[in-house]
């Protein structure tokens, strides 16, 4: 083979100019595309040898630093972490485990950033509000600013399940009635706001029953209870009127009574004696 085939000098020519020469930390670590800060850490935490020191003390790098600098490189730039790196040189099942975990990470920060850009692309195509859950990205051109906000805030509480109904619920086409309680002003007569509550609970009951884990925020939540029932209250006083507030009061008390009315009526057309009723003595 003549003298220096495949390399991009002669090695001959190399050699003779006298170019075997040590490197400082700074040039090392220029070489290797890290910091010499970086280098230093190595040195501090096994990683990486120390080297000799020429008579004035300056440390003295030769290529198998550079080598060994590399290959931590290699693997901090896969995600391996540095307190790893001995483990996953080792070749062991150790060593394939930690990356079978590193890969299963980079799988779940794929998916979670394929599906932040399916939503920034449905912000920039105006299909989406940028404050919107995911889930409601078609609903937010459409929705009230109050309800929108609503749904912010019980997107921190609710099920998967709980906000698909939500959404389900939603994307119906929206009523007169709706349009005038969402209108309502806070100084808004009694009559007005008995009549829009006797309008509306109708459409609650239908609602639940479509909707079971709407009735009851509380019990479709994925937080404790109280925090639920707290962001929930918070949520309403915040971005509700009084005259709103009032109609919802009304509204749920008209269908307290009127559970209570069927359960008596129920219990009228049964009798006391009927299975699971004792008689009184």
């Amino acid at each position: 083979m003549p003298q220096g085939q495949g390399f991009p000098w002669p090695p001959g020519t190399i050699l003779e100019k006298g170019l075997l020469m040590a490197w400082s930390t700074r040039r090392l670590a220029e070489l290797a595309g890290t910091t010499a800060k970086a280098v230093r850490h190595y040195h501090e935490i096994g990683l990486l040898d120390e080297p000799e020191r020429a008579s004035n003390g300056y440390k003295r790098y030769g290529v198998s630093h550079l080598v060994r600098l590399l290959r931590i490189r290699r693997l901090t730039d896969l995600g391996v972490a540095l307190a790893d790196v001995p483990a996953v040189e080792s070749g062991d099942e150790r060593a394939r485990q930690i990356l079978r975990d590193l890969d299963a990470e980079l799988a779940a920060d794929i998916e979670r950033r394929q599906r932040m850009r399916r939503d920034l692309a449905a912000i920039m195509d105006n299909r989406a509000a940028l404050d919107m859950p995911p889930d409601f990205r078609t609903l937010a051109d459409d929705l009230p600013e109050t309800q929108r906000s609503l749904l912010v805030a019980y997107s921190s509480i609710l099920t998967p399940e709980a906000i698909a109904a939500l959404q389900e619920q939603l994307s119906g086409p929206r009523g007169d009635l709706e349009a005038e309680f969402a209108a309502l002003e806070e100084d808004a007569p009694d009559d007005v706001r008995q009549r829009l509550a006797e309008q509306m609970a109708p459409e609650v009951r239908q609602q639940h029953r479509a909707h079971p884990a709407l009735a009851d925020l509380g019990l479709a939540s994925r937080r404790e209870r109280a925090l639920a029932d707290s962001v929930t209250v918070h949520a309403l006083v915040e971005f509700y009127n009084r005259a709103h507030l009032d109609v919802l009061r009304r509204v749920h008390s008209i269908l307290v009574e009127s559970d209570s009315v069927h359960a008596s009526h129920h219990q009228a057309r049964v009798g006391p004696h009927s299975p699971g009723h004792e008689a009184a003595p």
